[in-house]
C-alpha cells in the first residue's frame, strides 16, 4: 500500500479553476499524489508521517518553466551585454573543450538544491553543452536531478548549423580566416543527433517514477537545419514531450527573419507545420499581431523571462496582447548567468511590474493573480501536465511548498495573493514536496550534503577557471564583428518596438 501523509490545520491556496481557498483543512497524500483536500479531509485517518501545518499555507510547488542548468556555476559574471554578445562568452562559437561530467553533475545539483529551497518543485531544463552533446555528461545531468528529487523535464539544446549563418550581416563583417575557424567546428549531424535524443528519451523519460522526462529543443529556428528542426517536431509529436523553442527574443533575431526568411520566425514554424500544442516558445518579445494570432491558432505556450529580458536588454513582452489572444503564459528564470539567480518569486514579482510601464490605462496592467496563474497552471501547460501538478486537488501529484505566515513578507496579512507576488522571495518556504515526499525541510534539501556541493562547486570552478579564461579571450576577439552587427540590426525599423530607446542617431552612431 502506498505511503500516506497528511498535512494537517493548514491555509491552502488551491489554484484550481474555482480559485478554491481554505482558511484551515487538512492535505491528505497517498504514495505520490493527493486523495483529499479540505476541512476534515483526513479526519479519522493517521498517516506515515504527519505535518503540522498550524500557521502555514499551503500551494502548489512554483514550476520554473525556462532554465539552463550550464550556466548555475556564472551567477555574476558578466556585465550587461545584448544577447548575441552574451553568447559569446556564454557559449563560445569557436571552443573544442566540454566540461567534465563531474562538473555538470554539480552544477547541476548546485542549481537543484537552491530551486527546492524556494519552493520550486518542477524545472524545464533547456540544457546545452558546448561545444556538443555527450551521454556522459547527459547523464550526470539526470542524475543530479534524481538524486535531490525534483521534477525535471530535460531537452538537449544544440545547434546544427554554422556559428555565423544564425545571424544576419554577421558572414560579410567576419574576416576570412575567422569564418573558416567557424566553419570548422565539428557539427553532429541530424542522424547523430536524433539517435542520441532516442537513447536519451529510452533511458531518462519516465525516470525516478516518473518525476524525470524529455523533452527536445531546436535552441531556436534560425540556429538549426530545417530538416533537424522537422525531426525534433516529429519526435515530440510522437512522444507527447515539449518541444523548447527560442523565438523572437530580441530584435536582431526579428531583423534576421525579415533580411534572410522574408517572414518572421513564428510565420516560419507554422508555415512547417512546427507551431503546436507542445511548442514553449521561449521570450515571443519581438512577435506582432500576425504572430500572436498563429501562436493561438496553434495552442503553443510562451515562456516569460521578465528578469532576464530586463538584465540583457531584449525588451518588454507584450504580455497584456498574449492574454487578450488567449495565449497562455508560464514564468522562468531562464538561467543563473542571465538573471543571477534561479529565484522564480523574483522573476514572479518582476513579471508583475514591468508591465505596469507599457501601459497608461491602468486597469490593463496584470493583477497578482494573474501572475500566480501563469507560475501555476501556466507552468503545467508548458509541461504538458496540466492535469498533474499546478494545482492542490484529489489526483493531482502531491507537488507542494508550505510557507510559514509567520514571516516578515506576510506580517501584517492583508491580501494573500498580493504579498505572494509582491512581498515574498522565498525565504518563507520551510517544505517542499515533490511527488509525495518531502524534498526539502526547514531549509535543508534531504538526502544531499549541501556544504559538501558548494565546495566542490568552487574547487570545480577553480579547476575550470582557464578554459573559461581561453574561451573568453576568443571572445574578446570576435565581439567587435557581432557588436557591429548589434547596432546594424538594431538601427533597423522592423515595425514594432519593445524597447525604452534611445533617440535613433544614438543608436546608429554606435555601431563603431
Amino acid at each position: 500500500m502506498a505511503a500516506r501523509k497528511i498535512i494537517r490545520g493548514v491555509r491552502v491556496l488551491c489554484f484550481d479553476d474555482a480559485d478554491t481557498e481554505f482558511p484551515e483543512a487538512d492535505i491528505l497524500i497517498e504514495g505520490e499524489r493527493i486523495v483529499g483536500v479540505g476541512p476534515g479531509a483526513a479526519a479519522g485517518r493517521t498517516g506515515e508521517e504527519e505535518i503540522d501545518g498550524t500557521g502555514k499555507l499551503a500551494i502548489p510547488g512554483l514550476i520554473n518553466g525556462h532554465f539552463h542548468s550550464p550556466a548555475n556555476l556564472l551567477k555574476g559574471s558578466l556585465p550587461g551585454l545584448p544577447l548575441e554578445l552574451f553568447m559569446l562568452y556564454e557559449v563560445p562559437p569557436l571552443t573544442e573543450q566540454a566540461a567534465p561530467a563531474r562538473l555538470v553533475y554539480i552544477r547541476t545539483l548546485l542549481g537543484a538544491i537552491e530551486m527546492l529551497k524556494l519552493g520550486i518543485t518542477s524545472v524545464q531544463d533547456d540544457a546545452f553543452f558546448v561545444p556538443r552533446p555527450e551521454r556522459e555528461s547527459i547523464d550526470a545531468l539526470m542524475r543530479a536531478y534524481q538524486t535531490c528529487g525534483i521534477r525535471a523535464s530535460v531537452a538537449l539544446d544544440q545547434p546544427n548549423v554554422v556559428e555565423y549563418l544564425k545571424y544576419p550581416y554577421l558572414e560579410d563583417l567576419l574576416p576570412p580566416a575567422i569564418r573558416r575557424r567557424m566553419a570548422r567546428a565539428p557539427i553532429p549531424s541530424v542522424a547523430e543527433l536524433t539517435a542520441l535524443y532516442a537513447e536519451f528519451i529510452d533511458t531518462w523519460h519516465g525516470a525516478a517514477g516518473g518525476r524525470l522526462g524529455a523533452a527536445v529543443s531546436c535552441s531556436a529556428p534560425h540556429r538549426v537545419t530545417p530538416d533537424y528542426l522537422q525531426a525534433l517536431s516529429e519526435l515530440s509529436r510522437a512522444r507527447a514531450i515539449p518541444f523548447y523553442v527560442h523565438v523572437l527574443e530580441t530584435k536582431l533575431q526579428r531583423v534576421f527573419g525579415e533580411h534572410k526568411l522574408e517572414r518572421s520566425l513564428v510565420r516560419y514554424l507554422a508555415e512547417r507545420d512546427v507551431l503546436d500544442r507542445r511548442v514553449n516558445l521561449i521570450h515571443g518579445i519581438w512577435i506582432d499581431e500576425r504572430d500572436m494570432a498563429m501562436i493561438a491558432d496553434a495552442g503553443a505556450v510562451i515562456a516569460h523571462n521578465p528578469v532576464c529580458n530586463l538584465r540583457l536588454g531584449s525588451g518588454i513582452m507584450p504580455f497584456r496582447r498574449i492574454r487578450e489572444f488567449g495565449i497562455d503564459v508560464c514564468l522562468g528564470t531562464d538561467e543563473a548567468l542571465a538573471d543571477d539567480s534561479v529565484n522564480l518569486w523574483a522573476a514572479a514579482k518582476m513579471a508583475g511590474l514591468v508591465h505596469n510601464i507599457t501601459d497608461p490605462d491602468y486597469r490593463r496592467w496584470p493583477t497578482a493573480q494573474e501572475i500566480l496563474r501563469c507560475l501555476f497552471q501556466g507552468g503545467a501547460r508548458a509541461m504538458g501536465r496540466a492535469h498533474e501538478i499546478g494545482v492542490l486537488a484529489p489526483g493531482y501529484q502531491a507537488d507542494i511548498a508550505l510557507l510559514d505566515l509567520d514571516t516578515l513578507a506576510f506580517t501584517p496579512l492583508n491580501d494573500l495573493r498580493r504579498q505572494l507576488v509582491y512581498c515574498e522571495n522565498g525565504s518563507s518556504v520551510v517544505l517542499t514536496m515533490v511527488a509525495g515526499e518531502v524534498a526539502m525541510r526547514d531549509g535543508v534539501v534531504l538526502g544531499v550534503d549541501e556544504e559538501a556541493v558548494k565546495r566542490e562547486a568552487r574547487e570545480l570552478a577553480a579547476e575550470y577557471a582557464s578554459r573559461v579564461a581561453a574561451a573568453s579571450g576568443d571572445a574578446r576577439e570576435l565581439e567587435p564583428y557581432y557588436r557591429q552587427m548589434y547596432f546594424r540590426a538594431a538601427a533597423q525599423d522592423v515595425g514594432l518596438e519593445r524597447r525604452a530607446v534611445a533617440p535613433r542617431g544614438d543608436v546608429a552612431g554606435s555601431e563603431a
